[in-house]
């Protein structure tokens, strides 16, 4: 009876509203009641201009039924009641929130604040000392407390869609923070972060940032994702080669015109240029993918006299009397076997004989008219790990690209397609496999069986089914896009799949995860999923 003796000084009735008698909102009675056992209390899109006051002194007051009832049941004892941890009240009214949400201590999520009318978060927020995340998105926020440091536990803080022009100094000492969402909102300037040592993602997409410097980098060293797109940088700075942990990088959209050849020696699995107005490296190498542009920029990367590694090549492409289809300076200096765009129903045999003793590690037969895969790309399984065949007419994979044991990324993209074979399973290097706009109607069954996959792009096909307990068990799987296909549901327990940091799923027909979940992003959907998993 603890709480009863610590609460007695309290009015029964205080902060409680019946209907039709107060202007003030009200809350359902049997909604309190569940919180108070769950710890839990959903009050999302009930257009509500405020919170009621009787939400911020839930574990404070006496509940109403204590004054209708002598005796309870073992489970009305509301003495005993779990104090509030998780509160939802996004897509509401609210313009403004009370000190009294000092009243809730044992918070650790605060969701969904978002969608609302706030223009200000209260210095009290400081005071939950126990929140994890903070949802504060799709607000008219201007500004944020520098009190917000004080939240030493706070692990994800959005606050995505708001009319923010600085982010306090504060941030960076938010000893615990690993996500932050800044995406459209109205940053001029990169936030510094000299103590975020566990800083792992900065979303920073659509603002108007103008400059990147290298003392906005120096203190990133954990950082995985950065998503700079939909700006206005004009260059990237050399600095940005020591974020040695970074794997995702978006630059899509911006005004950058070239890229510093130090970035070659970052260890990115993922690498947006889109959008650029680049004069130094040519829209077919950025079109073959992240690998392929950062072997480019490896290449460019001066001696230590001084010189270019391909000085002692000319610029222009050299060409053979007796092979003048052959790209021998691609051959040569890219290690690239390129006979591409040409509407070829065949690769000639004079390509792969040019090859001789020089090594390939990338093959580019895409925009022709293969119907097959040449049988001769099995004279390259040593070496090749890049491997582009998209835009063709294949309608079956064969052997020999099974065969190609150092395979890291396989672009099979506007095909006929519409399955895999099993043999492609002893692929065992491979990370990236593009399968977009093919005739796929269900995720190939041997992908669950390549461990190394790291990202799965099979969007616009026919695909109406995921295995989620297979997907589960691809561990290194970090991005999956299933845009524009037939799903009609999506199944919980893709919830589960916590190695995914990039799931897509616009264009499909299924009705949840709403949009206005999806417009989040991918750690937000997956939530909402576990959230639906049957108990």
């Amino acid at each position: 009876m603890s709480r009863q003796l610590r609460t007695s000084r309290f009015d029964p009735r205080a902060g409680f509203h019946a209907e039709g008698k107060d202007s003030r909102p009200s809350v359902p009675q049997g909604l309190l009641k569940a919180a108070r056992s769950s710890g839990q209390l959903n009050l999302a899109g009930r257009n509500l201009g405020e919170v009621p006051q009787c939400v911020w002194r839930i574990n404070v007051d006496i509940p109403e039924e204590a004054n209708q009832n002598l005796s309870f049941s073992s489970t009305e004892r509301w003495w005993e009641q779990t104090d509030l941890t998780k509160l939802i009240i996004s897509s509401n009214k609210l313009q403004s929130l009370s000190d009294d949400l000092r009243l809730l201590p044992a918070l650790t999520v605060l969701d969904d604040l978002s969608s609302n009318r706030l223009a200000a978060v209260p210095a009290g927020f400081a005071l939950l000392s126990s929140l994890l995340r903070l949802n504060l998105s799709s607000n008219q926020l201007k500004s944020l407390p520098a009190e917000i440091s004080r939240m030493k536990r706070l692990k994800h803080l959005d606050c995505d869609s708001n009319l923010l022009e600085t982010v306090p100094p504060d941030v960076g000492s938010m000893e615990s923070l690993e996500l932050l969402y800044l995406r459209r909102n109205k940053l001029r300037v990169l936030p510094e972060f000299p103590s975020s040592r566990q800083l792992k993602e900065l979303h920073l997409g659509e603002n108007q940032i103008e400059m990147l410097g290298a003392e906005h980098l120096q203190h990133l060293q954990a950082i995985l994702v950065l998503d700079l797109r939909g700006n206005k940088l004009r260059s990237i700075p050399e600095e940005m080669c020591l974020l040695q942990s970074l794997e995702r990088l978006d630059l899509s959209n911006n005004d950058i015109s070239s890229l510093p050849c130090s970035l070659g020696n970052l260890h990115l699995k993922f690498l947006a240029l889109e959008g650029n107005p680049l004069r130094t490296i040519r829209r077919e190498i950025i079109a073959k993918g992240t690998q392929e542009v950062l072997k480019y920029l490896r290449s460019k990367i001066k001696d230590d006299d001084g010189t270019s590694q391909n000085d002692s090549v000319p610029e222009t492409a050299m060409t053979l009397p007796s092979e003048s289809r052959v790209n021998v300076h691609a051959i040569v200096t890219l290690k690239l076997l390129d006979y591409s765009d040409k509407q070829a129903t065949l690769i000639p045999d004079d390509i792969f004989d040019a090859t001789k003793s020089n090594i390939i590690t990338s093959v580019n037969f895409s925009k022709n008219q293969l119907c097959e895969i040449p049988k001769r790309i099995i004279e390259l399984k040593e070496m090749v790990s890049d491997v582009n065949l998209s835009f063709n007419k294949l309608s079956f994979i064969s052997q020999e690209l099974c065969l190609l044991q150092k395979l890291t990324f396989l672009d099979l993209r506007n095909n006929f397609l519409s399955s895999l074979p099993e043999e492609m399973s002893s692929l065992t290097k491979l990370q990236t496999i593009n399968l977009s706009f093919n005739r796929f109607t269900v995720l190939p069954p041997v992908l669950y069986h390549i461990p190394t996959l790291e990202a799965v792009l099979i969007s616009n096909n026919q695909v109406g089914f995921v295995d989620p307990q297979k997907m589960k068990l691809m561990e290194k799987l970090s991005t999956l896009d299933l845009q524009n296909n037939d799903l009609l549901q999506i199944p919980p327990e893709l919830g589960n799949c916590v190695q995914l940091r990039t799931l897509l799923l616009d264009g499909n027909p299924f009705r949840v995860p709403r949009a206005a979940i999806l417009m989040k992003g991918t750690a937000a959907v997956l939530e909402y999923l576990r959230d639906r998993i049957p108990a």
